[in-house]
């Protein structure tokens, strides 16, 4: 049997041929396929190793390097916008899942210092989506310091003495703690929250914004993100190219976090002392006015020293609308109304409303009148306590006063509505309307802000007597108020008007100026004679006419008050009062301009309210500019009431304020409402000439402008609106 088996398995020649055969062509087979790895490998073979590398390892290899947004600081160098290092946390779920000793020790690092649920870990570790994944984001805007916490508690450290000191215990459980890893980022952050925010703006994400000056210098704050690369050298072995990012460029603005932060604290005050008035709405919070502006300027450059605003909110957190709402109406807005509400108060008052802007346009005009030849210095006007205009009596403020014969300053110093439809009148409306486009009303001025408005102004054919007559107190047309201070600025600086602008230059990374921004002239509407008299003329409104409220002792100021009645749906009455001023008053140095719009009390119709903000500003703003005091004074400037503690904006220890930009200590509701006043009427406010000491009968008043009778007859001699005036 043995023997006959051993025959069986004795191989034949033919079988020996066979397997020759077959192991030939086995080798020639290794050979081919041999030679086209070779080849495939000389021709494809780096794009088929980065193909795989990309693979396995994307997020190292093919990462993005995020740049830095530039920085936002004042004049001085305080940071209002700021790019901080921040870091993603991401997990590598194919590196945890390839050992199942890293598991929990990978979790336990992540509940302890991240505080993320163990759920949502294991959620990603085990479902089939996620579970070879190399990069899910489990955290952003991780600081540096929770990230270098983490790091050394679970990182093995590479200095063998600090490594030997740990147990073996710990070492292993560090060791197992893999597949954590943290990418850069930038976070946003603004310092001093909500001041200048207004002007500032805000982020949103991406590095996007369409706000203040984050959105007007978008693409000048943005940079450029760069990449790493992973590849394959020849040799394959794993290497990387990096393509830095480009950071942004830095802006330097014009403001004055000081002076912001004075102009932000009393009108937080003012805001809180008229709050218990009677207009106050459902669902809203208490506020002093419907808005409150201010701006301050640089009246010999068009630097906007400051630019604040009521209803102000954090630039951290910009969609907290707790400031402005009550939580329950908050709960009960849709998609809609929320959007508006946060619109609304992201808007920037100072350049986007427009409004009729009352008196405080008449020294502009006046200025307009004087520059274009219809009236001169030594002209002068009877005011008989209004104007007959067709079917409709136009009052003077004082009506049913008046003001009897007055000089072209005191018009300005007494607010005479009846003066300056005289003035208007022997401008004629060509004129007026060229005055008031060399002086850029119904235009934008180009400041540096998006959203900026452009006012409604009168064409020449539809400014017939009465629109002409109520345009020359300020009525009838509407501006913003970047315009009445930039016009005012050019009114008082000598005759230039100069852009307004928020940005002083513009800086690398490494502070190298890449771009000064120079003031820019934009036009020369009247002579520097023309603008010496009409600081004259609001001297004169500061000393002994409507704008005394205003005076800061110590200082020779000019300025002019402003109340002018809104345009309403219901009957009830409601008012917009103003006061511009500047400092010193033969050579301005600084130039105010506030505005309240609605106040909330009973009486609207007094300019007080703005007088009171814009001296309790100036009253801190001029000894911090180091601007001298010009005149001799006995005594102190003495705040309205409604500002009782808010403290001087000057040392935090001395004052004991903890937050100097905005506090207002122990402000009680509605304490503030000033004594009771005789009000002015809807289209301004003035004051007799008994109240501003001026003599009727003085003898320089005998070769009056105007008589009563050629008033009377105005309109039925001369069909073109003007009439010659007796010199």
């Amino acid at each position: 049997m043995n023997k006959q088996e051993s025959k069986k398995r004795k191989l034949t020649k033919k079988m020996k041929r066979k397997l020759a055969g077959v192991f030939g062509v086995t080798l020639l087979a290794f050979a081919g396929l041999l030679v086209g790895i070779t080849v495939i490998n000389a021709r494809e073979g780096n794009r088929y190793a980065r193909q795989v590398l990309s693979q396995s390892q994307q997020q190292y290899t093919n990462t993005t390097i995020p740049f830095r947004r530039g920085t936002i600081t004042d004049r001085n160098g305080t940071v209002l916008a700021n790019s901080v290092k921040v870091y993603n946390l991401i997990l590598d779920c194919q590196a945890v899942n390839y050992n199942e000793d890293y598991r929990e020790p990978t979790i336990a690092a992540l509940e302890e210092y991240f505080n993320i649920d163990r759920e949502t870990i294991e959620g990603l570790l085990d479902n089939e989506e996620t579970s070879s994944s190399q990069y899910q984001i489990l955290e952003t805007e991780v600081s540096m310091d929770d990230k270098n916490a983490f790091e050394a508690a679970n990182e093995l450290p590479e200095d063998e003495e600090e490594r030997a000191a740990l147990s073996e215990e710990e070492r292993t459980r560090r060791s197992n703690v893999q597949g954590i890893y943290f990418e850069d980022d930038y976070e946003r952050v603004y310092p001093l929250e909500d001041l200048a925010c207004d002007v500032i703006g805000f982020t949103d994400a991406g590095n996007t914004a369409d706000w203040g000056l984050e959105g007007y210098y978008n693409s000048t704050l943005n940079g450029t993100n760069g990449r790493k690369f992973g590849y394959l050298s020849e040799d394959t072995d794993q290497a990387q190219t990096i393509v830095e990012a480009v950071d942004g460029k830095n802006l330097t603005t014009t403001l004055d976090a000081t002076i912001q932060g004075i102009a932000e604290k009393y009108i937080e005050a003012l805001n809180t002392a008229l709050s218990a008035g009677p207009n106050n709405v459902e669902g809203e919070q208490k506020k002093g006015a419907e808005n409150i502006g201010v701006i301050i300027e640089d009246p010999d450059t068009g630097e906007i020293l400051a630019m604040a605003s009521s209803g102000s909110y954090d630039l951290n957190n910009p969609r907290d609308l707790s400031g402005i709402y009550t939580e329950e109406k908050i709960e009960e807005m849709n998609d809609e109304e929320t959007k508006n509400a946060l619109f609304s108060m992201w808007n920037n008052f100072c350049i986007t409303e427009d409004y009729e802007p009352g008196s405080v346009v008449k020294p502009i005009v006046v200025a307009s009148a004087l520059e274009s030849g219809a009236v001169t210095e030594n002209d002068t006007f009877y005011c008989d306590s209004g104007q007959q205009i067709g079917e409709d009596f136009v009052r003077c403020a004082v009506y049913p006063n008046a003001h009897g014969v007055e000089t072209l300053g005191e018009v300005i110093q007494n607010s005479c509505n009846d003066g300056m439809m005289a003035i208007g009148r022997k401008m004629g409306a060509a004129e007026f309307l060229k005055y008031q486009s060399k002086f850029n009303f119904g235009t934008r001025t180009g400041i540096d802000l998006p959203g900026e408005g452009t006012g409604i102004l009168f064409s020449e054919e539809n400014m017939n007597e009465m629109e002409l007559a109520t345009s020359a107190f300020g009525q009838g047309f509407t501006c913003t108020m970047i315009q009445e201070i930039s016009a005012m600025a050019a009114a008082i600086n000598g005759g230039t008007y100069y852009q307004p602008h928020l940005v002083k230059s513009v800086t690398d990374q490494d502070g190298k100026v890449l771009e000064n921004i120079t003031p820019t002239v934009m036009k020369e509407p009247i002579s520097e004679e023309v603008s010496a008299a009409v600081r004259e003329y609001m001297g004169m409104s500061v000393e002994s006419g409507t704008s005394q409220s205003a005076k800061v002792q110590g200082y020779s100021m000019g300025g002019k008050t402003g109340t002018a009645e809104k345009l309403a749906d219901d009957t009830k009455d409601n008012y917009l009062v103003s006061f511009i001023g500047f400092a010193p008053l033969d050579d301005p140095e600084v130039l105010i301009y506030v505005v309240v719009d609605t106040p909330n009390v009973d009486s609207q119709a007094s300019s007080t309210y703005a007088q009171y903000l814009a001296q309790a500003i100036l009253s801190e703003v001029l000894p911090y500019m180091n601007i001298p005091q010009d005149e001799e004074t006995t005594g102190e400037t003495v705040l309205w009431q409604g500002f009782y503690g808010v403290p001087k904006f000057t040392d935090i220890v001395e004052d004991g304020v903890s937050n100097p930009y905005g506090t207002v200590l122990d402000q009680g509701y509605g304490d503030g409402d000033p004594q009771e006043t005789e009000l002015n009427d809807e289209y301004s406010d003035g004051i007799t000439n008994e109240e501003a000491e001026i003599d009727e009968n003085d003898p320089s008043y005998e070769e009056d402008v105007y008589d009563t009778e050629e008033l009377e007859n105005f309109g039925q001699e001369d069909d073109s609106g003007g009439s010659s005036a007796q010199e």
